[in-house]
């Protein structure tokens, strides 16, 4: 159980950092969009978010972008979302079927084996 809970306190961890580098990933997409928009001389697109529909579409294209220029940061979150499965569930926290724990295992076994296989999809950390 002690090392259950450490496990799951480095995952959060980890996805912690995951987040905040998927955060500065999205920052860096979206200055280099209006560096570009702003060297362009064409009359620039509406920029106002209209509807709350709108601007989840824009967030979820401005992730997509940073991700897609950043795979190894996609395929570590995917790796830690799935790791997780495990303590939660074995803590009780989130309590999930046995089959969704052992796929969530799969796919993070898959992508450790791709970041051997290619070890420039590993994320290199600060």
């Amino acid at each position: 159980m002690w090392a259950t809970r450490h496990y799951y306190y480095f995952l959060l961890l980890s996805l912690a950092r995951d987040l905040y580098e998927i955060l500065l990933q999205m920052e860096r997409v979206a200055r280099d969009r209006a560096k570009r928009e702003k060297s362009a001389r064409d009359p620039p697109g509406y920029s106002v978010v209209t509807d709350d529909i709108d601007w989840l579409q824009s967030f979820l294209l401005l992730l997509f972008r940073s991700l897609k220029r950043h795979p190894p940061l996609l395929l570590d979150t995917v790796k830690n979302l799935c790791d997780i499965l495990i303590p939660l569930n074995h803590l009780g926290i989130y309590k999930s079927n046995l089959g969704v724990v052992g796929l969530g295992g799969l796919v993070s076994s898959v992508a450790g084996l791709i970041t051997i296989v290619y070890p420039q999809l590993k994320l290199k950390t600060h």
